[in-house]
């Protein structure tokens, strides 16, 4: 008797799951529009490739283990090779939680550029013309806390046609005897064509310190590089916890913001006012990559309990950095300031007088 095989076919452009259009004969992915006919996309093609990204995908967290802190709730990943000596959030020991599961294996990555050695020395450069901060925060011993971490983004591109109405006005104002006259000309503008958007690059952690990712972005698009499991030996890497699903509005939403300002880049200025009514983007094609994105990350937990954050862009050497502040500093120079106040205060009352 034989047995029926089942095949999940899937998108070579995005990995979406491909349905059968009966219309259009052709198989349809509903996620990015993309369209293949059966010489394009053959059984044992799809199904192979199918079964690698599976192989591939289990390989991967065959090799990597979780840790979990008991302080903080924070979960990193980290090969073998790489020391979970204590949590990079709230210096808290972490733990051993087994094997990670699932299918997580990244599509891309971006190695660390900046050694720790550099990345040390940016830190402790960024803090001397700080005179306010505690001691033991710029102190040597703390920069040798800094720690190298892979975060999770979804990086999408896309190919989509662009349309935007503005609404412009021309003013014109003059003066006859006692009267002053302003004239408005309203025009309605229209502008549309073909946009490519090139890695659009989105969190994929929901907990991640929004303000912090975007001190350090951009990264450069160019060192994208295939993702490989010797680059994260090390390092730690955030494990994601956002499909791209759930993402697809966020995305489609800043499409609309960068067609919209693209667009009105082609509107001469010879308006008074460009206010832009409707943006419509539709997308013909779409691409998305699962990608680690490297950051050097420092914390500092002030004695009010307050978490303060150094980052810096692992490739880039871009720095965004919360600063905490010495009460006892700030308290001498406030001092400093109140004497001589307070003297020539005195003086001046006793001229007064």
């Amino acid at each position: 008797m034989s047995t029926n095989k089942t095949v999940a076919y899937q998108c070579p452009c995005c990995g979406a799951g491909l349905g059968f259009d009966p219309e259009k004969q052709k198989f349809a992915c509903e996620f990015c529009l993309s369209e293949f006919d059966e010489a394009e996309l053959t059984n044992a093609g799809a199904a192979e490739a199918a079964e690698k990204q599976r192989a591939d995908g289990e390989a991967f967290c065959e090799q990597m283990n979780l840790f979990t802190c008991p302080n903080c709730g924070a979960e990193v990943v980290a090969d073998d090779n790489t020391a979970a000596d204590f949590c990079y959030y709230c210096h808290n020991p972490v733990v051993h939680a087994g094997r990670l599961s699932g299918q997580m294996q990244p599509h891309k990555v971006i190695p660390f550029r900046v050694t720790r050695e550099e990345a040390e020395e940016i830190f402790l450069n960024w803090c001397k013309k700080k005179w306010f901060l505690p001691k033991d925060f710029k102190s040597k011993a703390h920069a040798a806390q800094i720690r190298g971490v892979y975060y999770p983004f979804w990086v999408t591109d896309a190919d989509a046609q662009g349309s935007t109405d503005f609404k412009a006005t021309r003013i014109r104002t003059w003066r006859a005897g006692d009267y002053k006259y302003t004239n408005t000309k309203v025009y309605k503008l229209e502008r549309a064509g073909d946009i490519h958007f090139e890695d659009i690059v989105t969190c994929a952690l929901s907990d991640a310190d929004k303000k912090m990712l975007e001190g350090v972005l951009p990264y450069p698009s160019e060192e994208l590089t295939d993702f490989s499991m010797p680059y994260l030996s090390g390092f730690f890497a955030k494990k994601r916890d956002i499909e791209r699903d759930a993402l697809s509005e966020e995305v489609r939403d800043r499409m609309h913001t960068y067609t919209a300002n693209l667009l009105r880049t082609t509107v001469k200025e010879a308006y008074s006012t460009i206010t832009p009514e409707t943006v419509n983007v539709s997308i013909k094609q779409s691409h998305w990559e699962y990608a680690l994105l490297p950051i050097w990350i420092l914390t500092y937990t002030h004695k009010d309990g307050k978490v303060y954050t150094f980052a810096i862009n692992a490739s880039t050497g871009k720095v965004y950095g919360e600063l905490p502040v010495s009460q006892s500093k700030l308290a001498v120079l406030m001092a400093a300031i109140a004497v001589p106040a307070t003297a020539l205060l005195s003086l001046i009352g006793g001229a007064l007088f």
